[in-house]
């Protein structure tokens, strides 16, 4: 092992959160190794839901056509009292992130996708039947000992390693040792999955009976899904033979014994976080950092919120655009977000599996009452008991004003807008992979002196102005110039700003504020940004009076000399 490979970013594991990360990170131009100890993508039943932030993580990545062409989009989930009646139909008709909010998939079809995505990169290489056996970090970067598909072993010296090899990590349980917290939930599940669904029931159902508490759900190309619990006394690999398997689907469809069954294994569920997500110059991700139980389908989008929000850091960090004291933010941002995740689908999987009649009559009667409360009825129906991260603190600004404050942090919408060739795009397509700086109908450049544009322009911001629709240059008026601006066509952008009282917003490359504010604030919100994460020291800020008159004489060109 006399030579030593170098790569700026080494991946362990090439599950879905891996290669996400893998291909965030190809399209930052991040030379990037994905080493993965199996040979091939497991052929097992497993995650089945996307939301609407995991697929403008694909988006971001390139990759959210491709996903889609084997996905289901806008699912309804349906749940059922122990007598059969249908106390709740999800379908939230909400799109603000540019997304459907439920959308079903086949898993290892999606990992398949997501891997050919990493050919469109000759710096990401994916080394299959390849196994990490020992790592060692210093100040300087990570030595990991690997041992390849012809059993040789090798180095490799990266300056970050990224850690997404499942709920048996190795390199959280065994190389790290760290901490994982939470606990493994008493009953198994078994899941069956067969082809040529023989089902007309295109949804996914909750069945909350006490009998045996089941999930039903329709999947892509024809398969159908049945996720059952096990009770004490039932033997794991006994209830996976054929007879069984049939015995469980005997109250679900005419003909058990006709079923193609494809795939059928035993679950354990866990509620599980690691102590932390960041060690040194590790980082985990995906279920090496936590695991969920499925009641609320979280579990895979929450890896995704990972490989998003950890992707763009590392990549920014390893190109010199991002102090390197922000990884730590990594963990800052997503443990608290990932610990109320797991706490949600606790409190879900012990409502809706409950095996006490008694106590499932009590909730089936509490649930029927409240549809006639529109109120709650919304709450539930657009599912907007799911938390919303909201990162603080974090790789954000801070802002005097309530209302800005709390927007902080948080994503930023993405409706359709029209750009200046005419056509209408998803807003992430018109703003870029990076760092954006949007004014509301002014040009934010304007607020900017020498130094501070300096800075953002290190970070690789680009700087774009939005407007009502129609409210600029007729179309034979206008001038190209150098400043995209963006037609607010559904008047989404409007009524954020005039929401949050704000005049521009800066977004992080995952679509998160990372601060925004008022034009005669600009430069000095900006700065105290760019002086916390930027290296190479603080720039000056402007006098507010020379920035106001900017941004106002900005404006005044912008909108046509229209107040």
């Amino acid at each position: 092992m006399a030579h030593i490979e170098e790569v700026p970013v080494l991946v362990v594991g090439a599950g879905p959160v891996g290669v996400t990360l893998a291909n965030l990170l190809g399209s930052y131009g991040v030379a990037t190794r994905v080493l993965e100890r199996n040979a091939d993508v497991l052929d097992y039943p497993r995650a089945v839901g996307l939301d609407d932030e995991a697929m403008r993580t694909f988006q971001s990545a390139g990759l959210a056509d491709e996903m889609l062409r084997d996905m289901i989009q806008n699912v309804p989930m349906r749940m059922y009292t122990r007598t059969k009646r249908c106390f709740a139909e999800i379908l939230p008709a909400t799109r603000e992130f540019g997304w459907y909010r439920r959308n079903l998939f086949s898993q290892p079809l999606g990992e398949r996708t997501l891997r050919a995505g990493l050919r469109r990169f000759p710096h990401v290489a994916l080394e299959l039947g390849t196994e990490l056996l020992a790592l060692d970090q210093d100040a300087h970067g990570v030595t990991a000992r690997v041992r390849g598909a012809d059993g040789a072993e090798r180095e490799i010296r990266a300056q970050y390693l990224l850690a997404a090899d499942g709920g048996r990590s190795t390199v959280r349980e065994r190389l790290l040792k760290l901490p994982f917290d939470g606990n493994t939930h008493p009953r198994k599940w078994v899941v069956i999955e067969c082809d040529q669904d023989p089902l007309d029931a295109p949804y996914t159902a909750l069945h909350c009976e006490p009998r045996r508490p089941y999930v039903c759900l329709r999947l892509p190309y024809g398969l159908r899904r049945w996720e059952f619990m096990l009770f004490p006394g039932e033997d794991s690999e006994q209830i996976l033979q054929p007879e069984k398997v049939q015995e469980l689907l005997r109250h679900h469809v005419a003909d058990p014994s006709r079923l193609n069954v494809i795939r059928a294994r035993v679950y354990t569920h866990n509620s599980r976080v690691a102590r932390s997500f960041v060690n040194g110059r590790v980082c985990l991700a995906g279920d090496a950092a936590h695991l969920t139980p499925p009641w609320i389908g979280q579990g895979l989008n929450a890896g995704l919120r990972d490989a998003f929000n950890l992707a763009w850091k590392v990549a920014w960090i390893v190109q010199g655009r991002l102090d390197p004291a922000a990884l730590q933010s990594y963990h800052d941002e997503r443990h608290a977000h990932a610990r109320a995740m797991i706490s949600l689908a606790d409190m879900f999987g012990a409502m809706l599996s409950q095996t006490n009649p008694a106590l499932a009559a009590l909730r089936d009667a509490f649930f029927m009452s409240i549809r006639k409360i529109p109120r709650i009825r919304d709450y539930v129906l657009q599912m907007k008991f799911k938390p919303m991260p909201r990162y603080s603190p974090g790789v954000v600004g801070d802002s005097a004003d309530r209302v800005q404050r709390e927007c902080i942090g948080r994503m930023f919408i993405q409706p359709l807008v029209e750009t200046e060739d005419g056509a209408t795009r998803r807003m992430d397509e018109a703003l870029g992979t990076g760092f954006a700086l949007l004014g509301w109908r002014w040009d934010p450049r304007a607020a900017l002196t020498p130094a501070l544009r300096a800075q953002l322009d290190r970070l690789g911001c680009r700087y774009v102005a939005a407007q009502r629709a129609r409210s600029g240059c007729a179309p034979d008026e206008a001038q190209a110039g150098p400043l995209p601006v963006l037609q607010d066509t559904e008047n989404a952008l409007h009524f954020w700003f005039q929401r949050t009282g704000a005049d521009w917003v800066l977004l992080r490359p995952d679509r998160y504020v990372a601060a925004l504010g008022r034009r005669e604030d600009a430069a000095a919100l900006l700065g105290q940004f760019a002086a916390r994460f930027v290296p190479g020291g603080a720039p000056a800020p402007a006098e507010p009076a020379q920035a106001a008159g900017l941004a106002c004489a900005a404006a005044a060109a912008l909108n046509g000399a229209q107040p």
